[in-house]
């Protein structure tokens, strides 16, 4: 259930309504946005009727919310949220362009992928510092070496920095150095670390796991959410399907179904979603074209020495190109990259 109050309510309307959320055992989540003041009401409100909100001093309604995911319902918010990174925006008008290695190898490597994605106009820098993969014998990164790494890096191009946070007691440590938290497809469901999440204040990227429908992934970001961080996208990765010529099928319905059913921001990873160098270009302009609020690539200064998903992974001049192609078609729909 969601409490829309009056364009004119008072903060006394508002506090009134929000003790009557809290006698009745419920949780109240105000979201403030441009247009109008809501309160979403969240626990077992079966009880409840709508009316009961309704009547009260400066409420203009109160209605039941359909989706199971509540917080990140578009019902409940109707305008696209906007997630300030240290003045770089994800979401809005602005496509945002996140770009870098797999994994953070070494200081060299990790600034010279810095200095190229910075100047073909991406705004985050991308890198792992932890790596969960299939293998325990592969590279499982440099940890918190590789944080320093990545700060360094931010420090000398001014990117912000987007990595991996693979459990909760890691949190803390990545949250130090990193400006996005992403969390893995592997880790898409599990909730101690999602709720962990909630509670870090910093924004979170929410990878859609292997075989998440999109309900089960925007439960995932409620989860977030609800334990007190709004500031949550999602990335489209690709998922697992029948299809053995690709490394995953790129869901390109979910950009649209996700912009009408959910406020939060999209982005499209079209290195993971084809894992096939040659084609990442097209998935990336095809994200774009679809209503992407960004796209996140793979860059390594040299793909075939690269210790993680080298075979899928842009040069320097490659993704430079890529850029050129993207900045066409943001031109074409009208939306900017910064």
């Amino acid at each position: 259930m969601f409490v829309t109050l009056k364009p004119h309510a008072t903060e006394a309307e508002f506090a009134a309504v929000v003790e009557k959320i809290r006698s009745l055992g419920l949780t109240p989540h105000p979201i403030t946005g441009t247009e109008r003041r809501v309160v979403a009401v969240v626990g077992n409100t079966g009880s409840v009727e709508p009316e009961d909100f309704a009547a009260m001093p400066g409420v203009a309604e109160a209605l039941r919310v359909s989706q199971p995911f509540k917080l990140v319902s578009r019902e409940v918010r109707e305008e696209d949220t906007v997630i300030d990174v240290g003045g770089v925006p994800i979401g809005g008008r602005a496509i945002c362009v996140m770009a870098g290695p797999c994994s953070v190898e070494s200081r060299e490597q990790i600034l010279e992928a810095a200095v190229a994605v910075k100047k073909a106009g991406a705004t985050f820098l991308r890198g792992g510092a932890y790596k969960p993969r299939t293998s325990p014998y592969e590279f499982q990164g440099l940890r918190e070496e590789g944080l320093k790494l990545l700060a360094l890096a931010r420090e000398q191009t001014g990117l912000k920095v987007v990595t991996e946070v693979m459990s909760t007691e890691a949190v803390p440590v990545v949250s130090e150095y990193a400006d996005v938290l992403q969390v893995g497809a592997r880790n898409m469901q599990n909730y101690a670390l999602l709720e962990r999440l909630g509670t870090c204040g910093k924004p979170v990227l929410l990878k859609r796991g292997l075989s998440a429908t999109i309900k089960e992934w925007l439960m995932a970001a409620e989860y977030i959410v609800a334990k007190g961080n709004p500031r949550v996208a999602l990335c489209e990765r690709g998922i697992r399907t029948f299809e053995t010529m690709t490394r995953n099928t790129l869901d390109i319905n979910a950009v649209p179904v996700l912009k009408s059913l959910t406020h939060l921001p999209v982005i499209v990873d079209p290195s993971h979603g084809i894992g096939i160098r040659k084609h990442v270009p097209a998935i990336a302009r095809a994200g774009i074209a679809a209503g992407a609020d960004g796209i996140i690539v793979e860059v390594h200064p040299r793909p075939e020495k690269a210790l993680s998903d080298g075979a899928q992974s842009l040069t320097p001049a490659e993704f430079e190109g890529l850029m050129r192609q993207v900045r066409v078609i943001a031109a074409a729909i009208e939306r900017p990259i910064p």
